[in-house]
């Protein structure tokens, strides 16, 4: 890929590929429709991962609380994370289906909606409806390995704060938190790196449309490389995006080291 973004590879060329130099890169940080994508990729990673680190603490810190079929509920957290992306993908269009959707069923009944909507058909609604069917899948990833993180806080800490006075925001600030930080650091991670480069759930549910607005930066560079068949141009596109992510990693790793400091 690193020797194909040089060049001017064409699948339908035959003629043998000439060597560009920086070309592809400079025509692909002066697409509109490739920097239009990025914002996309940008703006998913960014809903997505905030409302998947929310939820899934939220959820983490209830399923820590003993009640009643607390083991049955933890098995079944895990459950959205195991479904495989493409059939989630499947299952959340269905579930958008402006016919018989079973959303707009729903809402319909409850008297939130006059009239059946086409969720993903819509520019304003689409990429939103795709966020959403992507935090109720992987938000259960971060409430595991935040719950993984709480079984080991020592109970003592908690009674001693019990003793002192302390209320459940202060308990929450000063130990939970505190505790949990670097597991969810981990989580972070990996959700970003996953949603910034995220792929098969939009191609699945509305392969980037309506009028591209939620084509992602890969679908972008998928459809350069493999729909045109301008290879050349889009492996360049590509490492530009793993580009972005290695800088995003590199700011995280240099904070993290600032902290330890």
């Amino acid at each position: 890929t690193f020797v194909l973004s040089f060049t001017d590879t064409h699948l339908m060329d035959v003629p043998a590929p000439t060597f560009v130099g920086l070309d592809n890169f400079i025509k692909g940080l002066g697409n509109q429709g490739y920097l239009d994508a990025l914002k996309v990729s940008g703006l998913f990673a960014l809903v997505v991962v905030s409302s998947e680190m929310i939820l899934g603490t939220g959820v983490a810190l209830l399923l820590n609380e003993p009640f009643r079929g607390r083991n049955l509920v933890r098995a079944l957290l895990i459950l959205p994370w195991a479904v495989p992306t493409t059939v989630n993908a499947i299952m959340w269009r269905l579930i958008y289906n402006p016919e018989y959707g079973a959303l707009n069923s729903l809402l319909f009944q409850l008297g939130f909606l006059d009239s059946y909507i086409s969720w993903l058909g819509s520019a304003d609604k689409a990429l939103w409806s795709v966020m959403f069917a992507d935090v109720w899948k992987n938000f259960s990833l971060v409430a595991m390995i935040a719950l993984a993180s709480l079984q080991t806080l020592p109970d003592s800490q908690i009674e001693a704060a019990n003793i002192d006075g302390a209320g459940a925001w202060q308990r929450f600030r000063y130990i939970t938190l505190p505790h949990l930080i670097p597991s969810l650091q981990v989580a972070l991670v990996l959700r970003i790196i996953e949603a910034v480069k995220v792929f098969d759930i939009i191609y699945v549910m509305t392969k980037g449309g309506p009028a591209n607005k939620t084509r992602s930066a890969s679908i972008f560079v998928y459809q350069e490389a493999f729909t045109n068949s301008r290879m050349g141009s889009g492996a360049a596109y590509a490492i530009i995006m793993v580009s972005l992510i290695m800088i995003l990693i590199a700011f995280y790793i240099r904070g993290l080291s600032r902290k330890e400091k």
